[in-house]
């Protein structure tokens, strides 16, 4: 039996669930912003972009550094994630360079809900300390993607509407009628839900369409555009009742994929980018779902679910098959232990 005594820590408070959890997830969506902005960086030729991806690239290594600081002081298994080898910077651009913008945009954007959700939950101060970090650093991050896309005139403002003259109380349960008959106008929460969900999937447009270009195996390749189908269909709809309301339907994001064939990414990466887009997908039409009171918006927003966790189930399964998928720590099988 060994007499090694454990090693004795100023403080010895574990990480919990919660932490481990974030911290976990946190690395491995780092891990890949990593590995996007390598490529993105390798090949950027507009002077304005560079430094703020340049910005972005030193952000999310440094993440990934303390990260591995909380888990190596907790004798935690670093998380294999993604490496240099799910990049090849030989091949051609595959997107122009104003998309760089786009998902720095895009990324800084989910980045600021994804962190405020993960910091509420994590009660070790030096933790909570880390994601409070991380949320001041990604607001920061989208203000700026921001003024650039606005100087660059590639940012779609949501729509605007007229101020209210006074302030109103619901009289009528038909507030919430939709299916059938007149419909009240929407409300500034339902039409803003509305317009990022349009613009959110405008983004996984073009990056399905990107990916699907320079995928070479088959079966993915249809999978790859099944999924563009389901963020289309999605852009349609959204659009459709915005006309339906006598507003005009928006495209927030132009053309940037370029005709390159070869792929700069690995299918593990493309495949986990997508199962990413899924997971975002689920969450904010969900929150659009328990916002909307109207019951036509909520009818769709529950078909939408539907059929974007159908998708999601089945990129779950071909992650799984081709040992893609890492998986995430598991509490301990109490029932194997007590049968062994």
């Amino acid at each position: 039996m060994s007499s090694r005594k454990p090693e004795v820590k100023p403080t010895n408070i574990e990480l919990s669930c919660t932490e481990i959890g974030g911290l976990w997830g946190i690395y491995l969506q780092e891990s890949m912003t990593v590995c996007f902005l390598t490529y993105f960086r390798h090949h950027l030729q507009d002077g304005q972009i560079v430094p703020l991806a340049d910005e972005a690239f030193q952000i999310a290594k440094n993440r990934m550094d303390k990260i591995k600081k909380f888990f190596q002081a907790e004798n935690f298994p670093i998380p294999a994630a993604f490496s240099e080898g799910d990049v090849n910077l030989t091949a051609p651009p595959l997107f122009h360079d104003t998309f760089t913008l786009s998902f720095l945009y895009m990324m800084n954007r989910l980045g600021m809900i994804n962190y405020a959700f993960t910091a509420s939950n994590n009660v070790r101060l030096d933790v909570l300390d880390f994601f409070n970090e991380c949320i001041h650093t990604t607001t920061e991050m989208f203000g700026k993607a921001v003024r650039m896309m606005l100087e660059k005139g590639i940012y779609d403002r949501p729509p605007k509407m007229n101020y209210p003259e006074k302030v109103e109380f619901v009289e009528k349960t038909s507030f919430l009628d939709g299916l059938l008959g007149a419909k009240r106008p929407l409300n500034a929460i339902e039409l803003s839900e509305i317009f990022f969900n349009i613009e959110r999937n405008y983004f996984s447009v073009i990056v399905m369409l990107g990916f699907a270009q320079v995928m070479e195996d088959k079966k993915l390749k249809e999978h790859i555009l099944r999924g563009k189908k389901i963020s289309e269909s999605q852009i349609n709809l959204f659009n459709n009742l915005l006309m339906q309301e006598d507003l005009l339907g928006t495209v927030p994001i132009s053309m940037e994929v370029t005709g390159s064939t070869v792929s700069p990414f690995s299918d593990k990466l493309i495949l986990s980018m997508i199962n990413i887009l899924n997971s975002v997908d689920i969450m904010l039409i969900s929150h659009a779902l328990s916002l909307s009171m109207r019951l036509d918006l909520t009818a769709h927003y529950t078909k939408i679910i539907a059929k974007v966790m159908s998708y999601s189930k089945d990129t779950f399964d071909i992650m799984v098959e081709h040992r893609w998928l890492e998986q995430p720590p598991l509490t301990i099988d109490r029932k194997q232990l007590l049968q062994s």
